[in-house]
């Protein structure tokens, strides 16, 4: 019976011939080659098949520009670099380099990768070093999934089948794929040359500075030496025991506030992570007997992603690490945690947690209208997390004003002991505003010290009238443990009392000096000075103390940030009008405590009265024809609480129109958050590795915030490790910079060059990085705006559900949507093709097509926008 065969006759070499050559050592495309032109296998040495022998094992690795965390979805853009691994066994088969274009008309290859050893095991392991080693930036690649594939137990025994991809879902777990810092870096380093930097609330230009600030450096004969300080009391005996050391030390201690409500007071919450950690050796050596560094909170959680683009997470991380023999303290908004409105429960509690096993020893737990239930509800989340509690009565008013008695001794007797009776470890009075006059600290803090003899008592103070280091020497004096105080340099005015000062006006008091020596806090003074000029385009504009605090009673923190809201708003020529508002405001909402968040709502009141020619006696008349500022209506309905003596009903009935009103506790009647759902929003529109624990509680807080933060990471990277001159304003030609990358890693960037615009709207911008050239294209934004035909195309905005961008980058085949069409999530919108692929475009939601970015055949890339959606 005849036997038949089948004979496939392929004209081309397949891909695979590279594995082939290694093991028998023939070269395949050059054999083929001479065949053809009529030499005979005899003549290219191959006499019979017997002579073609395997000598070990060999394996490829297809190295393609392909998303393996999104369905390997094709990309393409310039290869911004490219390095390759060598070495024995290794052999590399491609036609790219660095500064060259990966297209997306065709195949997605870049480079195969071929490893040979003596074994199967040695072949994998060698392909996979080989694979760690590459660096090909600008593009994604598929790289990460071949690493695992080679790593499975299934590849590695030989028992992997054709489903191996279908059911091993751990192939494509990448949880910790490498981010090139500097490539991302230079990105927005490009982007400031071609289009300049836009800081929200700084004026003026960048100042001339003849010198980069120069942190002092500790003594080269106690460096390296283990540092004591108060934080070494607290983790060897707990908090009961560190409060009760604290009351029995006699000498005044200090609380240094430069990290947190200095900066926020006097520099709109600017100071970046970068500068901090620059003096951050020097002071836990200078400060190592202060009681605690307040370094976190407040609004500097918020701000660091809002405006500095940093992670407010890392900032404590690293700060921890460098500083910890000093209590690190933060401002606690009670439940409110560090945002401007309530949270569910368990958000708040977790995010105290969290707080304290990153870093937080001491939390001031506050409320903005001294609620006494939500005081109670923080002081709790403190306890169960074993932080130190220390409870906040904010300050307003004056005690010894018998004209207003609202806020007279006994209410604020009253307050402290509830929170005694909850089982604080220290006792704060928080004054915002700068109000404590000496008499009126001595008489408040006697009358504390006299009925709580055995709790340490922490007093907190502005400077705005000038008054502070008067008044803190008054409550060191009336029997006060603790006072907040500034290094020299970044005191005074809206900021706290000067620490030099108060230091040097207990010099050798025979038991309240403090024991600091002033010189180190000089060298401190000297650094902060020096790094404060950097930022002066964020100053108030305030020159002197001024005392009219003591009418318009606006808190420190609050003064440069109203102001800079009346900018934005029209209303800087009236600021003055603003201010007096602010006291009337105040007044109209019933005398109210005025501190985050219930001094946002006073400002905003303030500039809507001022918007709407409104005055303590019209504004009821016309409050119910008035849409008043969301921030006031939530106040009205409770939703941060309950004032001190109720609310204004005449006023109250008119703002809300009926809405609902909240009357206890307001997290008490939300409902907790599903952290798995929080984490599975962030993966999707983020990434899987986004939905760290901690990254859920930053978007729990501030899902807006957060989105435009992550997405600004994704596209620059983490601008934390950036100079603060480089963050702030553009290179100039051939400046260098060091980015300091941890763990003895630096990466030096020079720029060098910008080019002339390109017939796509972009520019080429000139780096060298470690000393090799690199070329970022960016796209010059006035051009968008200059042109009827814009030469570089809208970009999605991420965090926005209805702004769809492309995927991936291709040509548009077809659009199947017009603008005014309705459309339900997962309609069709819009089919792409790239590299052999179709891909539809679905709606992510569903809503009336506003606008379609895109005609057939467009040449598109990634985030381009494709069609905008609005929402139903």
């Amino acid at each position: 019976m005849p036997s038949y065969y089948f004979l496939e006759v392929n004209p081309r070499v397949q891909v695979e011939h590279t594995v082939t050559e290694e093991v028998t050592g023939i070269d395949i495309v050059q054999s083929q080659i001479l065949i053809a032109a009529g030499w005979s296998l005899p003549e290219i040495g191959i006499s019979s098949q017997k002579k073609v022998t395997c000598r070990g094992f060999a394996m490829q690795g297809r190295i393609t520009s392909e998303n393996p965390e999104d369905n390997f979805r094709p990309d393409s853009g310039r290869i911004e670099s490219y390095r390759t691994p060598g070495g024995p066994g290794i052999r590399l088969d491609s036609a790219i380099a660095s500064g060259g274009y990966q297209l997306p008309y065709y195949d997605s290859l870049l480079v195969k990768c071929i490893a040979k050893a003596d074994t199967f095991e040695h072949a994998a392991f060698k392909l996979q070093r080989a694979l760690e080693e590459f660096r090909v930036r600008g593009i994604r690649t598929n790289i990460p999934f071949l690493r695992n594939v080679l790593r499975h137990p299934k590849f590695l025994t030989g028992t992997a089948n054709t489903s191996l991809i279908e059911t091993t879902p751990e192939l494509f777990d990448f949880p910790s794929l490498a981010t090139d810092i500097p490539s991302k870096v230079m990105r927005y380093l490009a982007h400031t040359v071609v289009n300049g930097t836009n800081h929200p609330g700084a004026i003026g230009s960048f100042p001339k500075l003849s010198h980069e600030p120069t942190a002092p450096s500790v003594p080269a004969e106690v460096e390296g030496s283990p540092r004591s300080g108060w934080r070494q009391v607290l983790l060897e005996h707990g908090p009961e025991a560190f409060a009760r050391k604290l009351r029995e030390h006699k000498p005044l201690l200090l609380t240094d506030t430069t990290m947190r409500d200095a900066h926020q007071s006097l520099l709109a919450t600017r100071l970046r992570t970068h500068d901090m950690l620059q003096v951050a050796d020097y002071t836990s050596w200078a400060l190592q007997d202060c009681m605690s560094l307040e370094m976190w909170g407040g609004a500097t959680f918020d701000v660091s992603m809002r405006f500095l683009h940093e992670c407010p997470w890392k900032r404590l991380e690293l700060l921890r690490e460098r500083i910890p023999n000093i209590p690190f303290q933060m401002l606690l908004r009670g439940v409110n945690a560090v945002g401007y409105t309530s949270y569910p429960d368990n958000v708040v509690k977790e995010f105290v947690k969290k707080a304290h096993s990153s870093g937080i020893d001491i939390f001031r737990v506050f409320d903005s209208l001294n609620y006494i239930d939500n005081l109670l509800f923080g002081i709790e989340a403190v306890l169960e997390a074993g932080g130190v509690a220390e409870a906040a009565i904010c300050y307003t008013g004056d005690v010894c004003d018998t004209s207003r008695p609202k806020y007279d001794l006994d209410y604020y007797l009253d307050l402290a002991r509830k929170l005694v009776d909850a089982g604080i470890h220290i006792l704060a009075i928080k004054d915002m505003a700068g109000l404590l006059k000496p008499k009126s600290t001595t008489v408040l803090v006697s009358a504390l010290r006299k009925e709580f003899p055995n709790i340490p008592i922490h007093i907190h103070t502005h400077d705005t009238p000038g008054m502070g280091v008067a008044s803190m020497v008054a409550a060191a004096e009336a029997g006060a443990d603790i006072v907040d105080c500034a290094i020299d340099g970044m005191s005074g005015m809206m900021s706290q009392p000067s620490m030099g000062a108060i230091v040097n006006a207990f010099r050798g008091h025979q038991s309240l000096d403090t024991g600091l020596d002033f010189r180190n806090m000089h060298s401190l003074s000297t650094y902060w000075e020096q790094v404060r000029e950097q930022y002066q385009q964020f100053e108030s504009g305030m020159k002197s103390s001024n005392s009219d605090v003591y009418q318009h009673e606006m808190p420190g923190g609050q003064y440069t940030n109203l102001r800079f809201q009346s900018m934005q708003n029209g209303l800087i020529e009236q600021w003055d009008q603003v201010k007096e508002s602010y006291r009337v405001g105040n007044l109209v909402l019933g005398d109210i405590v005025k501190v985050t968040p219930s001094s946002k709502v006073v400002g905003d009141l303030a500039q809507f009265m001022v918007q709407n020619d409104l005055n303590d006696k019209n504004i009821v008349e016309k409050a119910d024809k008035l849409d008043f500022p969301k921030s006031v209506v939530e106040y009205f309905q409770g939703y941060i609480g309950q004032p001190p003596g109720g609310f204004p009903e005449d006023l109250r009935s008119k703002v809300l129109k009926g809405k609902p009103i909240v009357t206890g506790r307001p997290g008490e009647s939300m409902e907790d958050l599903d952290f798995v759902e929080e984490g599975h929003k962030i993966a999707v529109s983020h990434g899987k590795e986004a939905a760290t624990e901690l990254n859920i509680l930053s978007r729990a807080l501030y899902p807006d915030v957060f989105d435009d933060f992550y997405a600004t990471k994704m596209r620059y990277g983490d601008l934390s490790v950036l100079p603060t001159k480089a963050f702030l304003r553009p290179l100039e030609t051939d400046e260098e910079i060091v980015l300091d990358l941890g763990k003895g890693t630096t990466a030096n960037i020079t720029y060098k060059a910008v080019g002339e615009p390109q017939a796509n709207g972009c520019r080429e911008v000139f780096f060298e990085l470690n000393g090799v050239p690199r070329v970022v294209e960016v796209v010059e934004e006035k051009l968008l705006t200059e042109s009827s035909k814009p030469l570089a195309r809208e970009k999605a905005i991420p965090s926005d559900k209805g702004s769809v961008g492309a995927p991936m980058a291709g040509q548009v085949i077809d659009v199947p949507v017009e603008p005014g069409q309705i459309v339900e999530a997962g309609s069709p919108l819009i089919v792409l093709s790239a590299m052999k692929m179709e891909t539809t475009v679905s709606s992510p939601c569903g809503g009336t097509i506003g606008h379609v970015a895109v005609v057939t055949k467009d040449n598109v890339a990634i985030g381009d926008l494709l069609v905008k959606i609005e929402r139903t």
